[in-house]
Order: structure tokens, then sequence, then C-alpha cells
């Protein structure tokens, strides 16, 4: 086995640690080669991607923190073929592909991540305006609407705390309203296929802003059902390869009933979804496909209202998830209503307070949402979680040996049920 040792990178002053830029140690291409025991060869070829800043060239900033050396490559051919001979090598006409029309500081790895994240959820709801917020990999707020300027208003007020400093992504032109409403917080990155005139002088006076064009963007349904490659390298340098998550679920006739056999005895949910819930269900499970596992989300009308990420026990992370739906509602209500974060508000104890009842009365916004899981509930106290908070629909995989006590929770408080059919984990 042939490999590169990099060599180990001084590390820089503290105070200069987030304005630096890693030194590139990467080469200007890369090969990656599978050879099948009769030796014959098939192989992806990459380019180094790098872009003009201040007259240098320059790659990535730096890695997933500043002492890790880290590059970007574009593919430019490949002969690889897998999953029933079907060519799965993206063109790269996506975030490798972007525009960066104004740099403040030159993107990182993670900057690119983030938005390469939203778009593993945009890609699934390219039929409407679309936003999404991303935090670490991760969606602090999604939200479709009828314009751009609404979605990015509910996917911002999703969770406005954890949406400082994040990545936002839209799959529509950007217009001024909009850019706007971006101003007026603080953001790290804006991407979006296109920008109406003027955006670009409002944008001019966030000095450290990325904004990045990614005409590509409009051809982003094509690849719902795409797979690449995925590529993680161990400690050790041993490496583990699969083929990407594509959703199976992209309209509601690929949705299944919640049904089983137990001790033969069938079990089934007896109440179908509405319409809404339906459309939800089809929202949440694209956003599904953007947070990290275990997860646990809850959405309605079109937007997040709490998202669980990484936890290790599927009770637990659904307990993250309303309690986040809860906290981010008061704070929702405190700014609109008296233009102060809700950590910070200590005028009138009184008036917290009562504000603090009403977001329980409301259960945190989840009253006939969605409660979406990506893999299936081992037991009936996960969704138990949702249903105690109104929860009016459920939608999961499916496929645990207890599918028939889950079943009977749903049943017994009129919550409707479907199952996917499909893990969707991400690590």
């Amino acid at each position: 086995m042939n490999c590169v040792i990099l060599r180990a990178m001084k590390t820089p002053k503290l105070s200069a640690l987030y304005k630096d830029f890693a030194e590139d140690l990467f080469p200007e291409s890369m090969e990656i080669v599978f050879r099948d025991g009769s030796g014959k060869a098939s192989s992806l070829h990459y380019e180094k991607v790098e872009w003009q800043v201040d007259g240098q060239t320059r790659g990535l900033r730096y890695g997933e923190n500043p002492d890790q050396s880290a590059a970007l490559y574009r593919p430019v051919a490949c002969n690889l073929a897998l999953a029933d001979g079907q060519l799965i090598q993206a063109p790269g006409d996506l975030v490798t592909n972007a525009q960066l029309l104004q740099f403040g500081k030159h993107p990182g790895k993670t900057n690119l991540t983030d938005v390469d994240s939203a778009l593993t959820i945009l890609r699934y709801l390219m039929d409407t305006p679309a936003c999404a917020i991303m935090k670490h990999n991760n969606p602090s707020g999604v939200a479709i609407a009828s314009t751009v300027a609404e979605a990015y208003h509910e996917a911002y007020f999703a969770d406005r705390v954890a949406a400082f400093g994040g990545a936002v992504i839209f799959n529509r032109e950007l217009d001024l309203d909009t850019a706007r409403a971006i101003a007026e917080s603080y953001c790290e990155v804006v991407a979006a296929p296109a920008f109406a005139d003027g955006v670009m002088k409002i944008f001019a006076a966030k000095k450290n802003l990325r904004v990045m064009s990614l005409p590509g963007i409009e051809k982003l349904a094509r690849y719902a059902p795409v797979r690449n490659v995925e590529f993680k390298t161990l400690l050790d340098g041993g490496c583990i390869t699969q083929l990407s998550f594509a959703s199976a679920v992209r309209s509601s006739d690929d949705l299944l009933p919640a049904r089983t056999v137990y001790k033969e005895i069938e079990y089934s949910v007896r109440r179908e979804p509405t319409k809404q819930e339906l459309s939800d269900m089809l929202f949440g499970w694209a956003v599904e496909a953007g947070v990290t596992s275990n997860s646990v989300i809850y959405v309605k009308n079109g937007r997040t209202v709490g998202i669980g990420t990484g936890e290790q026990d599927r009770v637990g992370v659904a307990e993250i998830a309303r309690d986040k739906a809860y906290r981010k509602l008061e704070d929702r209500l405190c700014w609109e209503r008296y233009g102060k974060a809700w950590n910070e508000w200590q005028d009138s104890p009184a008036q917290k307070l009562q504000l603090a009842e009403e977001v329980r009365s409301l259960h945190g916004g989840l009253g006939g949402s969605v409660m979406v899981s990506d893999a299936f509930f081992p037991f009936r106290d996960g969704l138990l979680v949702g249903a105690h908070e109104g929860v009016g629909a459920v939608i999961q995989p499916g496929g645990s040996m207890r599918d028939w006590d889950v079943i009977e929770a749903c049943n017994e408080h009129d919550v409707a049920m479907k199952f996917t059919g499909q893990r969707s984990f991400r690590h």
C-alpha cells in the first residue's frame, strides 16, 4: 500500500488561530483506483479547486480546525461502475464548481461541507422556495414557503440562537428583501443559485461574509437519486468505502402502511394522515437526510420545530428535540414581541413567566406536528415523547421487533404513522 506522509504543521499563535490559513500540503490532482481480482482497474480522477484571493492562488483555508491542512478536489473523469453497472460519480457542478462572489475570509472545510449538507436536504425540496441554515453539518432550521423571504424567516426563527454564525443556503435566486433580513444577523456563508441586483451591495458591508453562487442548484433535483462513493479513513490508515445515501421516499406513493404481524395477529395504524401531515412527512424525511444520527426531529407546516441530533438513544434524542422546541419557541416569541433574547431578558420576570406558560400551553409548538425518526423505534417510549405533546403523525423506517407495540401506542393516542422501509443514518 502506497501512502503519503504529511509533515506535522507548526502550531500558530492563538491570537492568529482563526485569521491565518493552514499550509496547503496537498497535490494538484488525485486518482483513486479500484482493482478487482483479475487486475482490471477502474478509477476516479480529480483536480484541486483553487481561487484567486487578494491576488494569490489559494485552496481551502483549513480543514475542520485551523491546524489541519485540507483541499477540495473536483471530479474530472470517471470509469468506475458500481450499483448494477451505473456510473455513480456526479459531475461536480455544485459546491466544487461554486463561484465565490465575495470572499470575506476564503472558505474552510466546514464552510463547504455545511453548504453540501444543505444541498443534501434541498435536493428533495426543489418544487418550492426553500432555505436551510446549517451549523456544523446539521440544520439549525429548514423551511419551505411560497417566497424565499418567508422560507428564510421561518428557517431562521426555527432556531434563531443556533443560526448565529451559520451557513444560509437557498434553492432560488436571493432577492433584496431577504438579503436585508440576512444582513440584520450574523452568518458566515450565504449560497444561492443567483442574486438579484443590489444584493451584493448589501453584503459588501459584511466584510467577513463568504457569498457563493451555485448555478448548478437549478439542476439539483437530478441529484435526488444519485449515489457517490464515500471514503472514511481510520486511525491506522485503513479506509471504509460506501455508497452514499439516497432517499427512496420522494412522494406519498413511496410511503408504506404502518402494519406488522406479531404472534399471528395483524397490527395496523387506524388513522390515516391528513394532506398536511403527508406533506410534512415528506418534508421531514427530506430534512432527515441532512441530520446526524441518532436523530429525531419535529416538523410542522413546512418548517422544523425541534431538531435532535447525534444521540446514543432514541428516547433521549426525542426528548432533546422536544425540549429544544420549547426553548426555541420561547426565544422566538420573546424576540418578536419584546426585541430581546430569552436568555438575556431580565426586565420583567412576570412577563417572562407568562410567556413560558403560554409556550407550555402550546406544547412548544409541537401540537399537530410530525415526528420524524431516522431509524425504527425499538420501544414505544420514544414515540410517546411526541405523542404526549400532541404530535399528529409519525414517519419512521419500521422494522422493529416491537413494531406492534409502537403501532398500538399510535392507536391509543390517535396518531397517524407511515413507514419508509428505509433507514436514514448519517454519521
